[in-house]
């Protein structure tokens, strides 16, 4: 293999790996020589329950294809254990994948606030967790590499998922920052938007279509996200049926209004085709990009 991405001497977490999309995620890393740590409570999709036996299976998978491989059972919200089995067995950590998830699907006005706080728990506050207990050994090293698991759903909504869309398109506005913040130590950070046959989403795929979205497809892009080969950070790729695609921000040139006179409603409705017009959209990157359009009108403007 030529340019092989390889991960000898290397540690990758992957949360959320006791099946689905997880399970093939550790063990692609692994068959590319990474010491992998399998984190899974064992718990429903919906977030009931804990089991040893989902993250214990996968671990003897891949010891049984001559990997090296240690079960975490620990829930993400505790996710300064499953940084430490790292530490503990490996003495290192220098990849991440936030892939734990659930789901607690009801249109908005049958939700209760359990589904919420605990979809957020979850997805949220157990990415942080786990990523906030990594970080310090990343930035020590001058090394990482972190994934989060985004989804559609918070890209483009989706009926009945108010709290997972939440979720997951927060967790991309968490991987810009970090990705802004990491790159001086060398740690990368990029989220993946996966379409996938898991449990989790067996049901709402129809079945013919269901069976060709293989999990395996989704995990060759977070290997390489994974990797030292590779130096993007801070993107959004959504991923599935062998599918690989980047998304960005894009957004109108919009309509500049006199700062000093001001303006009303009834400008804003005059101009609303002008300021929905995608014609020459623009690509923002970051902040100061943003801005670039309201700077140009208030020095358009200025006395």
């Amino acid at each position: 293999m030529s340019d092989a991405v390889r991960f000898e001497d290397q540690v990758v977490v992957v949360t959320g790996a006791g099946g689905g999309l997880g399970r093939a995620h550790a063990l692609l890393f692994a068959r590319h020589g990474a010491r992998v740590v399998v984190n899974d409570l064992g718990g429903s999709t919906h977030g009931e329950g804990a089991s040893a036996t989902a993250a214990d299976r996968v671990v003897e998978e891949i010891r049984a294809l001559g990997g090296t491989a240690v079960a975490s059972h620990d829930s993400v919200s505790d996710g300064e254990r499953i940084v430490q089995a790292a530490l503990d067995h490996f003495g290192r950590i220098d990849v991440l994948v936030n892939n734990a998830g659930i789901l607690r699907d009801k249109s908005f006005h049958k939700m209760e606030d359990a589904d919420w706080e605990l979809v957020y728990k979850v997805h949220v506050e157990g990415a942080y967790k786990t990523t906030r207990a990594a970080w310090p050994y990343l930035r020590e090293q001058n090394y990482g590499r972190v994934i989060f698991t985004s989804s559609t759903s918070g890209i483009y909504g989706n009926f009945g998922q108010s709290n997972y869309g939440m979720a997951k398109l927060g967790l991309y506005g968490l991987t810009r920052t970090l990705a802004i913040e990491g790159r001086k130590n060398n740690i990368l950070v990029n989220a993946i938007a996966p379409t996938g046959a898991t449990r989790m989403t067996e049901g709402l795929i129809p079945p013919k279509v269901f069976e060709q979205l293989k999990p395996e497809l989704i995990s060759p892009l977070v290997v390489y996200l994974g990797s030292g080969a590779c130096q993007d950070s801070g993107g959004l790729f959504e991923v599935g049926g062998g599918w690989i695609g980047k998304v960005r921000w894009e957004r109108s040139l919009g309509v500049g209004f006199d700062p000093a006179v001001g303006f009303g409603p009834e400008d804003v409705a005059a101009q609303w085709q002008q300021i929905c017009d995608f014609g020459d959209a623009v690509h923002p990157a970051d902040n100061i990009e943003a801005l670039r359009e309201m700077m140009a009108n208030l020095q358009k403007y200025a006395v």
